[in-house]
């Protein structure tokens, strides 16, 4: 599924010199104005080969990992109207993500703040640090898509009932740095 280079490995319709160049398998942890850089650049640079692998599944939101180092995991995620996530952190990890086609409604909400909510038409990027629980959903007539990626790699999330119900403090789970070898034996097993 993924071409490996370097401490890196790559979907193999995004494998070129363009997505290596940006990945910087080097880079130990992404903040979130990097990691909403990425994906943004990511969207609309790798447009073509992005739709080229796009599937939506009706059963469920459907994703493929387009890129995975020790720093960085890259998911290209479909959503179909009604299609959503239950509330969520991401255990610590910060993250972005952009809207590549469509568009996706997002709550969130920092700890001890109030629940807000945003459009996110195409084109649309968000970075946001470990702090913050969100739920993603796709309210309208059309199916949509987006890039993701997350700093540490890997990290499990966290869901909740609703966004009222996130702790007054989102304590980061144990983020282990890992060797690609580990990532990509975990990266196989669950998805975004």
């Amino acid at each position: 599924m993924t071409a490996t280079f370097v401490h890196a490995d790559l979907h193999p319709a995004l494998d070129v010199r363009l997505l290596r160049d940006i990945i910087h398998p080097e880079r130990e942890l992404w903040s979130p104005r990097e990691l909403r850089d990425l994906t943004s650049f990511v969207a609309g640079e790798l447009t073509s080969p992005l739709l080229d692998i796009l599937d939506f599944d009706p059963a469920q939101r459907w994703w493929a990992r387009l890129g995975l180092t020790e720093g960085v995991e890259l998911w290209l995620l479909s959503w179909l109207p009604g299609q959503r996530t239950e509330p969520h952190d991401h255990g610590g990890a910060s993250g972005s993500f952009t809207v590549l086609t469509g568009e996706l409604e997002e709550n969130y909400r920092y700890p001890a703040g109030p629940i807000r909510g945003a459009r996110r038409p195409t084109g649309a990027s968000i970075g946001f640090g470990s702090g913050r629980a969100h739920e993603v959903r796709n309210n309208g007539t059309v199916g949509a898509a987006s890039v993701h990626a997350y700093s540490p790699p890997l990290v499990p999330t966290r869901e909740y009932a609703s966004l009222a119900d996130i702790p007054t403090v989102i304590p980061p789970l144990p983020a282990l740095r890992l060797p690609l070898e580990r990532l990509r034996e975990l990266a196989d097993l669950e998805g975004p």
